[in-house]
């Protein structure tokens, strides 16, 4: 028992050492401050680099997408026609310096470049750009321009003197069709950029751009430091690579998150893509100012935007100043801030003389040069509403509707930019005059291409920029006497009818089937008896045209306005519609006019040539119609009638401003004089012109004081071009006495005119009996 005791005392101690062993082995085991910290930090380090590696990935999908798929929606290039010069084609010496001018070609002694010309009083010497025409690109050519009194003589090429068939002008770049964003840009190839503008940009914004990787760490210290001791900021530290980042992707607010975000993004930029596609999308990106609602985005439309030129044409001063105006298009404005512009291309040049990129007298020639800008009155895209909505509608309806939201398209128009700035000056400037005191006046004016069959120019308004009703299209007014040379037409397609047929000029009174009657008056309330078909028509004598239009019958004439092109309103079949009872549009007018004028061959009229895809391939489009559809003779004979109406007729007051210029037009007024009408061509256009009231109030004016006006001061601005009026084979020159009996050469009396072969069967001895040896010879 006492061993027992003994031995049990002995064991408890032994039980209380083995736990004390334990619990200091478990705190010798058990982890320090230090290393739990440790611990998290490199789990932490991990979960970090996971999410980096994540989002980085993410941040390259983003990259990836923007720069090799569509980096910007480009908007649709709205272009105008391509001037054709070629051996008798109907372009004056005027007409081609106006349109160099547009162009923004330089007028020098002796040609030395392309974009340059040379002119005298008969040649124009000319250095032509290159340019992508629909047909294929054209490469830069020189050529030599001669002019004679019907246009153009000879087009001969300057190297080896051969005459060229036809040779093309650049279209002019009229407008681009921008997004919702409101970027406007044209995109420029990095080939294209001038090296020196290049040169100037790395010098200016990012002198080690070949040497980072994306993120140059030395410029961010550099510029800290200074920002530090300046106590505001002055200096940036981002690279080119950084900045482009930031306008693709980021917003423009000042956080570090943000330049954490841009630095990764430029990372991992230049390690995806070359210096020089880096360059590139930069130079196409870049912000470069403001064309009111529309940012200009890229050196290509910021050439276009303070130049007027392409970027390859401009001089080194103007490169200098479009790499200077990039650190702030608002404060270094050109035009609200000539000196302080001027200031800062300075700097940009004397960076480009130290690095000796440029001599020391290339610095001092380009530092004196003045800014160059084009006038700020000239704007960059045409604002001409009435047009681009009837070009919108044609793309809609033989493209799809789908086409506008397509990026890079070209589309190549029908309007001539010299025609349409004539156009616009001359509704401007005689409303004015007409108008003054009647504000309610208005005006709608189309101007056609007489022989391709395009509109040349379009206003819908008396204020041509103004966005709202179109009336050349969309209006619809009786166009009163408009509708007499389709009478008349008619019925010289008959053989019983000839330029002196004799009417009957007598009070007329037509009853319809249900009792109604109608009593035509000439405009004078007076009657001559009889009277001459062609003065009948070119004193737009009202009974004589009723009298022929009954005769050939209703039917006839309006089939004859159908043949000519008359669309969308159905003409009802009453005697009234002879005198122009017809209710259409300027548009409408001017189809069936163009049809006349171009001997009776029908075309509908286009705005659109062709369109272009991105990759400059074609899109292509339902043809439109083309036939012919009126009798040439006939129709030349219309056409000489109203070059009398303009010498001797109710239009003689244009014929009096153009003396020695063969014209042909036609006045019209509805009744009550509510609308003025004018319709009328020369050997380049055809023209139609509505002057009259919305609310269809009076307006006091006829043809010739209204519509006709807006035509001679449309002729004043852009001299017209001399009808050549070459007869169809069928057409001879005949003879007549005053009552349309068709008379030998040399009888007493005869007048000679125009007719068609089978309506002029003269009989001989001048109509009278032959006398007795006259009949034993035979006549």
């Amino acid at each position: 028992m006492t061993s027992d005791k003994r031995n049990s005392g002995k064991r408890a101690p032994a039980k209380g050492a083995s736990a004390k062993s334990r619990t200091s082995a478990k705190a010798r085991n058990k982890p320090g401050i230090l290393w739990r910290i440790w611990s998290f930090l490199w789990k932490l380090t991990l979960v970090v680099l996971v999410l980096c590696a994540a989002y980085g990935i993410y941040l390259d999908q983003q990259i990836a997408r923007k720069f090799e798929g569509q980096k910007w929606h480009l908007p649709a290039q709205i272009y105008s026609r391509s001037m054709a010069l070629y051996p008798g084609a109907a372009v004056s010496h005027h007409q081609l310096l106006a349109e160099l001018q547009l162009l923004g070609y330089r007028k020098v002694a002796n040609p030395r470049q392309v974009g340059e010309f040379s002119a005298s009083a008969t040649r124009i010497d000319l250095w032509r750009r290159p340019f992508l025409h629909p047909l294929g690109s054209q490469d830069a050519s020189r050529v030599m321009i001669t002019f004679d009194s019907q246009g153009v003589s000879t087009v001969s090429r300057h190297g080896d003197k051969r005459e060229l068939a036809v040779f093309h002008l650049e279209p002019m770049l009229l407008d681009r069709l921008i997004a919702d964003d409101g970027e406007d840009r044209l995109f420029v190839p990095r080939k294209e950029v001038p090296d020196t503008m290049v040169e100037a940009l790395l010098l200016v914004e990012d002198r080690s751009f070949y040497e980072h990787h994306g993120v140059n760490p030395f410029a961010i210290l550099r510029a800290a430091f200074v920002n530090i001791s300046a106590g505001r900021t002055v200096q940036g530290g981002s690279t080119l690579t950084q900045q482009l980042a930031k306008n693709f992707f980021l917003s423009s607010e000042r956080s570090l998150i943000r330049k954490v975000r841009e630095a990764l993004m430029a990372i991992i930029i230049d390690f995806r893509y070359s210096k020089d596609e880096i360059l590139e999308a930069y130079l196409n990106e870049v912000y470069m100012g403001q064309d009111k609602s529309r940012g200009v985005h890229g050196m290509g439309l910021a050439s276009q935007f303070y130049f007027g030129r392409p970027l390859t044409e401009l001089t080194t001063a103007q490169q200098a100043f479009l790499i200077a105006v990039i650190k702030g298009p608002s404060y270094y404005n050109p035009w609200r801030y000539p000196a302080r512009a001027q200031e800062r291309r300075d700097l940009v040049l004397r960076l480009l003389m130290e690095s000796g990129k440029i001599s020391v007298n290339d610095f001092q020639i380009a530092a004196e040069s003045p800014l160059g800008l084009r006038p700020e009155g000239r704007p960059v895209h045409q604002r001409m509403p009435a047009f681009y909505t009837q070009v919108k509608k044609e793309l809609a309806l033989r493209w799809g509707d789908s086409l506008l939201n397509e990026s890079g398209i070209k589309v190549y128009t029908t309007l001539d930019p010299i025609a349409q700035e004539a156009a616009e000056k001359a509704v401007k400037d005689v409303m004015a005059r007409i108008g003054k005191d009647t504000k309610e006046l208005q005006a709608a004016m189309v101007v056609t291409d007489k022989f391709g069959g395009g509109i040349a120019a379009m206003v819908g308004d008396r204020n041509p920029s103004f966005e709202g009703y179109n009336r050349v299209s969309e209006m619809r007014r009786p166009i009163g006497s408009l509708v007499k040379p389709f009478v008349y037409l008619t019925a010289l397609e008959d053989s019983n009818y000839n330029l002196m047929t004799s009417l009957k000029d007598e009070p007329l009174t037509v009853t319809n089937k249900h009792g109604q009657s109608w009593s035509p008056m000439n405009y004078d309330k007076t009657f001559s008896g009889q009277v001459p078909l062609m003065r009948a028509m070119y004193k737009s004598l009202n009974v004589p045209t009723v009298n022929l239009g009954l005769a050939v019958g209703v039917d006839a004439v309006i089939n004859t306005l159908d043949d000519a092109g008359w669309r969308g309103e159905a003409i009802n079949p009453y005697p009234s519609m002879l005198l122009g009872a017809v209710d259409g549009s300027p548009l409408m007018v001017a189809q069936i006019y163009q049809t006349l004028a171009d001997n009776g061959r029908y075309r509908q009229l286009s705005t659109v040539t062709d369109v272009l895809d991105m990759n400059n391939e074609a899109i292509l489009a339902s043809r439109l119609p083309s036939e012919q559809s009126l009798e040439p003779a006939a129709a030349y004979l219309s056409q000489y009638i109203m070059t009398r109406v303009v010498s001797e007729g109710t239009g003689a007051r244009l014929g009096r401003t153009f003396p020695n210029v063969t014209l042909a037009g036609k006045t019209g007024t509805s009744n009550d004089s509510r609308d003025s009408w004018f319709a009328g061509f020369d050997e380049r256009n055809v023209a139609a012109i509505w002057v009259g009231r919305d609310d269809n109030g009076k307006t006091k004016l006829v043809g010739a004081s209204g519509a006709m006006a807006i035509y001679q001061a449309f002729l004043e601005a852009r001299p017209p071009v001399a009808l050549r009026m070459t007869p169809p084979d069928d057409v001879v020159q005949g003879y007549f006495d005053l009552s349309g009996n068709a008379l030998e050469k040399g009888c007493p009396g005869a007048v000679a005119l125009p007719a068609k072969a089978g309506s002029w069967k003269p009989a001989q001895n001048c109509g009278k009996p032959l006398s007795w040896w006259q009949k034993i010879i035979g006549g």
